[in-house]
């Protein structure tokens, strides 16, 4: 289980979080919403260790992790799909996946069937450049990316940002069936309503670095969460 417990973060001088505070689950998952620069990947980077917090503490798995480095959270299980995809463009989708690698111990340094099951167009581009896919294409290839790394807790970051509905879709289901196999807690940063409705399992909303709403997936209010969603 991860617990995010009052943190702060800042960028210099301003102050991106103010007291942040939720929680994820295994087998479930946390919808974190909101509109642009409220902070939300702020909290994903603050979870991942790319940004140290300045309060507060990051509990994951029993242990605080909150000054441990990026690649030793990324070797106790978190993995980041961050914002913007971030592949590889002049790799292949087979070397892009193999990046996966670096955390894994020897024996575990093979790409899973499940991720050619969950997303099938890449065992048919294994050897097409990163950069030569669409925009779809490459946000499955990231999220397969960081399930090559045997996460115990996924961490998604706008996810359908781009992405043309079809693909929302198979991301959708593949997000789903992550959850159903319950060997994984996953949080997702969203501001498409009806994407996050459908997958929260507990839900957070922020708004100028700060959590103003927040409970379970089952009361969420999508009038009052979509005032905190509009410009």
């Amino acid at each position: 289980m991860l617990n995010v417990d009052n943190i702060d973060l800042f960028y210099g001088a301003a102050q991106a979080l103010k007291g942040v505070s939720l929680s994820a689950e295994t087998g479930k998952v946390t919808c974190v919403m909101g509109r642009n620069g409220v902070g939300k990947t702020s909290t994903l980077r603050a979870i991942a260790g790319q940004q140290g917090i300045a309060s507060g503490k990051i509990v994951w798995d029993g242990h605080d992790i909150s000054n441990l480095p990026a690649h030793a959270r990324a070797r106790a299980g978190i993995a980041l799909v961050p914002q913007g995809r971030e592949i590889f463009p002049l790799l292949s989708v087979k070397e892009n996946l193999e990046t996966g690698f670096a955390p894994l111990k020897r024996r575990d340094r093979h790409i899973p069937d499940t991720i050619f099951e969950l997303f099938p167009v890449l065992k048919d581009m294994l050897n097409r450049r990163g950069g030569d896919l669409s925009g779809g294409q490459q946000q499955q290839l990231a999220i397969a990316r960081a399930l090559v790394t045997r996460p115990k807790l996924l961490v998604l970051d706008e996810p359908t940002e781009g992405i043309q509905p079809s693909i929302i879709k198979d991301i959708g289901r593949a997000i789903a069936w992550l959850r159903d196999q319950g060997t994984m807690a996953i949080v997702l940063v969203e501001q498409y309503f009806e994407f996050a409705r459908d997958l929260a399992d507990t839900y957070a909303v922020m708004d100028r670095g700060e959590v103003v709403l927040s409970g379970s997936g089952a009361d969420l209010s999508e009038s009052e969460v979509r005032r905190y969603l509009t410009v």
